[in-house]
């Protein structure tokens, strides 16, 4: 039975030696004559009672632990910051609130707390807008966007509620607080002054009117995952760049790669008054978005760096792991359908004694993007100017160009398309990368491979690579498809949890994963719904070893119309952040009459993205 969870037939019949060791090594028979849940129970590295699914206006944890509110969209960040007033809000008064839909955490311990897992800072991705549940008379959400309410003033607060922040935390008598007037205390917008960095710095395509160095940028947009370094550094993801840029491509210089990403998308009317958001009056503009970006939250007064080397895309996330030659390797998906999974080796080895060394550590290395072949084996293939395809002769010029168009260089390469790549983590205890695909319905029978098995994807899958001699910078790889995700005791989803998860424990539409301190994986998921697969979105407890390998267990449970993001556990494994973005969005939800009132249930007062503490009650490990 364990064999079948984990190999089709013909895998089966092309490794039919295989097996038989196997099944030599592994007390198959004990395990065999034991029902489901109880080779679940006995297997399981999770300790917790599983939470029920559903879909209700308010979140859910599971017995045994509070999920208790942080901070909310509005809520103070920077000293002077005034109180929320959802009737009259300024710009100049979300430049120093909590920006909109928080989606990645990351934790970083105050240097010299007497306890790292009590006290530190915690940065946040603000990623975008929903402006009919943010304004008062905006109305529904309509099919094509009407901007003809969105004046001047609203696009500025929106522009001041994109980028992040970051928040001094201290936990008292058992609950986290946030510190107030904190001088760590941070917020990053869309007009934050930021430097460009790498081998893109100051090329021709990045100088504009208003830079004509091409080495400074206002602002960054749509950060969504995003990674925390080794040297204490926050690395912070531009993701659906695309969106924000008006104009028509008609004409530019540029066309057919502006096409590649997307662009432009018009979901915003920024353009309007802000002419860089303009491809037909600013036509550079756009290729100084859609990179990672390096923060020091230890210094206010520092300046991002958008890190060129690591290659321009909808970066879903940047999580990295150090090798076993000292390399920093930093694992990326590129969010959008038919589209690549990249990582990106540094040149230098990181200095683990002396952390400043390693703040431009990230401008040289190695970008590569993955192919996943048939038989189980991949291969990083490098994305570097004048190897194979990547030529001027093929419109390459230069390094640089090979990034600033890095999706068209890995479709030059032949890399692997996969459903929709969004985070890619590496297990720090195993070694062992795993990549969330969320789903991919535009896949057509008959375009499937195995790295993508399903046609009409709608739920997702997890692949699991395992890096050659457990070198993180090698370019052979072998990986396999962890769960594919949906109702497994339905076989026309075509599911394959472990046959002991539970009504409750499946999901679909993996997004982020997080690794606690012991190594366990939990995955948070965006798209579940009441309608779609009869629960809301949340956090799943995945197995990845021993005979519970595929099983997932419930945790925690967003209120109607959020996704769940950003989860992030403290050094002690004792508290776990998560992040609800958009509670209420939906057809029909606004400003007025939302889909919810979370997280405060006041009359008047919409609906806001918010942060939340997760630990046990009477304390101890989450988990």
């Amino acid at each position: 039975d364990l064999i079948a969870q984990r190999f089709d037939r013909r895998d089966i019949v092309r490794g039919g030696l295989a097996i038989a060791a196997i099944a030599a090594a592994a007390p198959i028979t004990a395990l065999s004559s034991m029902d489901a849940k109880s080779k679940e129970a006995a297997a399981s590295v999770f300790g917790f009672k599983e939470l029920p699914i559903g879909s209700d206006d308010t979140h859910h944890v599971a017995d045994g632990y509070d999920a208790d509110i942080l901070i909310r969209w509005g809520d103070p960040v920077v000293t002077g910051a005034p109180q929320f007033n959802a009737n009259a809000q300024t710009a100049e008064a979300q430049k120093k609130q909590l920006g909109y839909n928080n989606d990645f955490l990351g934790y970083f311990p105050m240097p010299g707390a007497a306890k790292p897992g009590e006290h530190g800072l915690l940065v946040v991705n603000q990623e975008y807008t929903n402006e009919e549940l943010m304004f008062p008379g905006i109305g529904a959400p309509q099919r094509k966007k009407d901007f003809s309410k969105i004046t001047k003033e609203l696009a500025a607060i929106e522009m001041a509620a994109h980028g992040g922040s970051v928040i001094e935390i201290k936990k008292t008598t058992g609950k986290w607080q946030v510190v107030a007037d904190s001088q760590y205390g941070r917020r990053l917008t869309a007009d934050t002054p930021i430097d460009i960095s790498g081998p893109a710095a100051g090329h021709a395509r990045m100088k504009t009117r208003t830079d004509s160095a091409g080495t400074k940028v206002k602002g960054m947009v749509n950060n969504c995952a995003g990674g925390v370094t080794p040297w204490g550094t926050w690395l912070t993801c531009e993701e659906n760049f695309n969106n924000y840029f008006t104009g028509t491509a008609q004409g530019h210089p540029e066309a057919e790669k502006l096409k590649r990403y997307g662009a432009p998308a018009s979901q915003y009317n920024w353009g309007q008054y802000d002419e860089r958001f303009d491809v037909s009056k600013d036509q550079n503009e756009i290729n100084r978005f859609g990179w990672v970006v390096e923060i020091d939250p230890f210094d206010p007064a520092s300046t991002p760096k958008k890190r060129t080397a690591m290659g321009r895309f909808k970066h879903e996330g940047a999580a990295g792991i150090i090798n076993t030659d000292g390399r920093y390797v930093v694992y990326q998906g590129d969010d959008q359908r038919f589209d690549y999974v990249y990582k990106f080796v540094t040149g230098a080895k990181v200095d683990t004694a002396n952390p400043g060394a390693n703040k431009d550590i990230l401008d040289t290395g190695t970008l590569y993007v993955a192919r996943y072949n048939a038989d189980g084996s991949g291969e990083w293939m490098p994305l570097v100017h004048g190897k194979g395809p990547l030529t001027t002769a093929n419109g390459f010029a230069s390094q640089a160009d090979v990034l600033i168009d890095t999706r068209l260089a890995a479709d030059k390469l032949g890399a692997t398309k996969m459903d929709r790549p969004e985070d890619v983590e590496a297990n720090p205890k195993t070694g062992k990368v795993y990549v969330m695909l969320t789903n991919n319905t535009r896949r057509k029978p008959g375009q499937e491979d195995k790295a993508n098995p399903r046609a009409n994807n709608e739920f997702g899958h997890i692949i699991e690579m395992t890096p050659n001699g457990g070198d993180h910078a090698a370019t052979a790889f072998k990986w396999e498809v962890l769960v594919t995700c949906g109702d497994h005791k339905l076989a026309s989803t075509g599911a394959s949890f472990n046959k002991a998860t539970s009504k409750d424990g499946w999901f679909g539409m993996p997004d982020n994963v997080a690794f606690d301190p012991d190594g366990r994986m939990w995955v948070a998921t965006d798209g579940n719904k009441k309608s779609r697969t009869g629960r809301n979105d949340g956090i799943w407890a995945m197995e990845t070893e021993g005979p519970a390998r595929g099983t997932s267990r419930h945790f925690f449970r967003v209120p109607n119309g959020a996704e769940m993001c950003g989860p992030c556990f403290t050094p002690d494994g004792e508290t776990l952040f998560v992040a609800v973005q958009h509670p209420g969005e939906g057809k029909g939800s606004s400003f007025a009459a939302p889909a919810t009132r979370w997280p405060d249930f006041k009359p008047g007062m919409p609906p806001r993205p918010a942060i939340l503490a997760i630990t046990k009650k009477g304390g101890g490990k989450v988990g």
